[in-house]
């Protein structure tokens, strides 16, 4: 890569003590403090973590715990970088801070802005990636850590690119929270809408310019017939085919339409067990399943048999429509749940399937009702899709500017400023002149990594 004018390139252990963290201490709580101490920095207080400066960690060593680890005091302004999977969290100490053995810390010497760095360490963290090693898990060892390539800008054009990386990349963070923000906003919007929609206030002036008439309390099997299925043996291997007649199971519920099945009965599977082959546009509610399934409720795209998780709806469309059935069901996840009975795995049955109420307009409005509820919801789609778009933008927006920068095209230059060169020659000059480190005590000073 060509530089630009007035930069220079180096590793960046020719410029930087690279410090490892340590060892914690036992879990004695005498080794830790609530007030005071020396604030302790794992990988995971910086997962998600935004700022560029860390001022804690999620504990603080006390001094006892301190004496007994073998964790170095970084001063303030060290770049902390995480080595060990996930390998390049980065952050700037605010204050003295210790790290685990999760880090490889970057302490730099006069001439260097620690901003400058820590936007450098995430410009090249796919490099640092690369050089880690480790089979059970990856780790960037201090020789690699010493050898990661390194730009030097000078000294007062660092200081104006980590500045207006600052201002530029918090805007898009705000505009990331922001992102963020939109599917709650969706997923409410959608609560809300199915809601208002089996409550009649959708359609409230529909029904009053179209005569609408009142709405009847009824339950689901007084407009719908309403059975389950079974699970043919395992063990008989004359049931389960790789083509043959689709079996459905609760696990199905979670897609809005069933076009396909994972697995295939025979002729003989169906009459051992009598299974009952459902048509497309029959309901499927799981009455039981882990997680999210039980309550969950699908249509069918296809013919196909079920499993005994799963309550099959078949509306009669002269009394209800399946679309307007399906968003009762819908609008009732949560209390369609509350419903279940039993112990550590909580279930529904076919009774309180068929006995749940139904609160049912005239045809010609549950007509209207599915229609709004299906244009708002394509709405409400086509804007995940653009939030989808917005969000790839936005992740990409980061590295971008990144890379801009550390090209030298992100800021102004100065010619007036001092070259480079002549900081590291200096640096170099230093590092040469000073009298080798004696020996210091344990956990008490800057250890360079091996």
């Amino acid at each position: 890569m060509e530089l630009p004018a007035g930069w220079a390139q180096c590793e960046i252990g020719e410029v930087a003590r690279i410090v490892s963290g340590g060892t914690p201490p036992s879990k004695d709580q005498t080794n830790f403090t609530s007030e005071g101490g020396i604030p302790w920095v794992t990988p995971a207080d910086l997962s998600g973590y935004r700022s560029c400066y860390i001022s804690r960690g999620a504990r603080n060593l006390s001094e006892k715990g301190y004496a007994a680890c073998s964790a170095a005091k970084l001063p303030a302004g060290s770049v902390l970088f995480s080595s060990r999977a996930p390998i390049g969290y980065v952050a700037i100490a605010a204050n003295e801070i210790s790290t685990n053995q999760g880090f490889k810390s970057f302490v730099l010497p006069e001439g260097f802005s620690s901003g400058f760095v820590y936007y450098y360490l995430k410009h090249i963290k796919p490099v640092a990636e690369q050089l880690a090693t480790g089979t059970t898990f990856k780790e960037l060892s201090g020789t690699a850590a010493a050898k990661l390539p390194f730009v030097v800008a000078p000294l007062a054009e660092q200081k104006r690119i980590a500045g207006k990386l600052d201002t530029v990349l918090a805007k898009v963070n705000v505009c990331r929270e922001r992102l963020d923000r939109v599917p709650v906003i969706l997923k409410r919007f959608r609560q809300s809408l199915l809601g208002k929609a089996i409550s009649g206030q959708l359609t409230e002036e529909w029904r009053a310019e179209n005569n609408g008439g009142d709405w009847q309390q009824t339950d689901v099997q007084s407009v719908a017939q309403v059975g389950t299925g079974s699970t043919p043996l395992r063990s008989n291997p004359s049931f389960f085919v790789s083509t043959g007649t689709p079996w459905v199971t609760s696990a199905a519920t979670s897609r809005a339409l069933v076009t396909q099945a994972d697995e295939f009965v025979t002729e003989s599977a169906i009459a051992a067990h009598r299974l009952r082959i459902y048509p497309p546009g029959t309901l499927l509610v799981a009455m039981y399943g882990e997680g999210k399934t039980r309550g969950q409720v699908t249509e069918l795209g296809i013919s196909a048999a079920v499993n005994q998780a799963c309550a099959a709806v078949i509306v009669d469309q002269a009394k209800a429509l399946t679309a307007y059935v399906k968003l009762v069901f819908q609008a009732n996840y949560l209390e369609m749940r509350a419903l279940a009975e039993g112990g550590n795995q909580p279930n529904l049955n076919l009774s309180k399937v068929k006995e749940f109420p139904l609160h049912l307009p005239s045809i010609e409005e549950q007509a209207e009702i599915v229609r709004r509820v299906d244009s708002l919801f394509a709405w409400a789609d086509r804007l995940e899709v653009r939030l989808a778009a917005a969000r790839t933008q936005a992740d990409r927006l980061t590295p971008a500017l990144l890379a801009k920068a550390f090209r030298g095209e992100l800021v102004p230059q100065d010619p007036a400023d001092e070259p480079a060169v002549e900081l590291l020659t200096r640096i170099m000059s230093d590092k040469s002149a000073a009298p080798p480190q004696r020996q210091a005590k344990k956990s008490h000073s800057l250890r360079t990594a091996d």
